[in-house]
């Protein structure tokens, strides 16, 4: 399994996904070797072996842009410096030389890797052991560039591994899509597999802290509905349009305010962007957030709204909802595919989203309903099924049944 982070050390849903989908493969007795770019302890993780492909802290590797490909220089892996590890390529160069020491000791039955972030190394692995090569896309550089035209060269390491690869999992009809339609590979070797949630890998004793966002509280003592995102704040995410969509709701129903947990390139631009528009009393930013902060982010808010240009899937929906929020997610994103009692809007028609958030604030029985049907259709959504259908992947590659 290659793969860009692990939690506690991820900076997103990716980390998240690649955690419960090896705990759920490694239940049905897959022996998992994880290889992570960096050097760290994972204390919470007994049922892998994970390896460290560098010597870069979690900080370090937060800096290298991961989901910010215009950070990326052009050039290709030949030419990058593996002793140069404040650079992207430098680490992914690194990380490929460590895959191919590894291999040497350990023959796998399966090469799985995660994003384009590892798939020279899958590529590389497989050259050396010929063992099949799964592409799992959460994510096309087509949907982190959002309305841009997206780094050539990322394009270029996802359009190489794709034709390589001798299955491609993708977390969403969406993606599938993408992946088809735009990278041109025959629809028959992409499977879709959604992501999932494991509710009972929320840590039960958590009880919501309201003096965590204390002024929030006392203005939904006084009223105001809070509506909240937890995202990295990067282009891909819409979050222009969403501050868009809050102050034009903001003119038609005064007692709506916004909290946008996270951080990323785009912070002082979505600052001044309130600013401009006037409701910087009412959109309130917390920065990078993690453990009991991150769950009380989720927990004040009474609307999650997830206002992506193009989202794979989207982890964060299935965790507002384990936490009784109300869902408001553009069409664009693949979690849309698998809840229904949602409300959804074209990541651009903020004139849609600005009404829709004001029918929630507005209407205590319909935010009601959207809260506790969603419930009952993410609870059956399961990892287990996931790793049930990676199973069946690599058993069917291993027979041969796949060119």
């Amino acid at each position: 399994m290659l793969g860009w982070e692990l939690p506690p050390h991820n900076s997103g849903g990716l980390g998240v996904a690649c955690y419960h989908m090896s705990k759920a493969l490694a239940l049905k007795g897959a022996q998992i070797d994880f290889v992570v770019p960096y050097q760290a302890k994972h204390t919470n993780i007994d049922f892998m072996n994970i390896h460290h492909a560098t010597p870069v802290t979690p900080l370090e590797r937060y800096g290298l842009g991961a989901y910010d490909s215009k950070m990326l220089l052009e050039r290709s892996l030949t030419e990058a410096d593996a002793d140069d590890l404040q650079d992207m390529r430098g680490v992914q160069k690194r990380y490929v030389q460590y895959v191919e020491k590894l291999v040497q000791d350990i023959k796998p039955d399966a090469i799985h890797a995660h994003d384009w972030l590892t798939m020279e190394a899958g590529v590389r692995a497989k050259e050396l052991t010929d063992a099949p090569l799964i592409v799992h896309v959460h994510a096309t550089e087509f949907d982190r560039s959002g309305e841009l035209s997206g780094n050539p060269v990322v394009h270029e390491i996802e359009q190489q591994a794709l034709l390589m690869a001798d299955r491609i999992i993708a977390v969403s009809n969406i993606t599938k899509g993408i992946i088809v339609h735009k990278y041109g590979i025959p629809a028959d070797r992409v499977e879709v597999v959604h992501n999932a949630i494991d509710a009972a890998s929320f840590d039960e004793s958590y009880d919501y802290d309201k003096q965590t966002y204390k002024y929030l509280e006392l203005l939904r003592c006084e009223g105001y509905t809070v509506a909240a995102t937890v995202t990295r704040f990067t282009v891909q995410k819409g979050l222009t349009h969403f501050i868009r969509a809050a102050a034009r709701a903001c003119e038609k129903y005064d007692k709506l305010v916004f909290l946008l947990a996270g951080d990323g390139e785009q912070r002082d631009e979505l600052i001044q962007l309130a600013a401009e528009f006037g409701i910087s009393d009412k959109v309130f930013f917390t920065g990078f957030v993690r453990g009991k902060q991150w769950r009380d982010a989720y927990s004040v808010a009474d609307i999650f709204v997830m206002s992506s240009v193009s989202e794979p899937f989207g982890l964060t929906a299935l965790e507002a909802a384990h936490h009784d929020s109300a869902l408001i997610i553009s069409k664009q994103s693949g979690v849309g595919e698998v809840l229904e009692n949602i409300f959804q809007y074209d990541f651009w028609d903020t004139e849609l989203l600005a009404d829709q958030l004001i029918a929630i604030a507005t209407s205590e029985s319909l935010s009601r309903e959207l809260r506790e049907n969603v419930k009952k259709e993410y609870t059956r959504i399961s990892w287990h099924d996931v790793a049930n259908d990676c199973y069946r992947i690599y058993g069917t590659m291993k027979q041969g049944a796949i060119a």
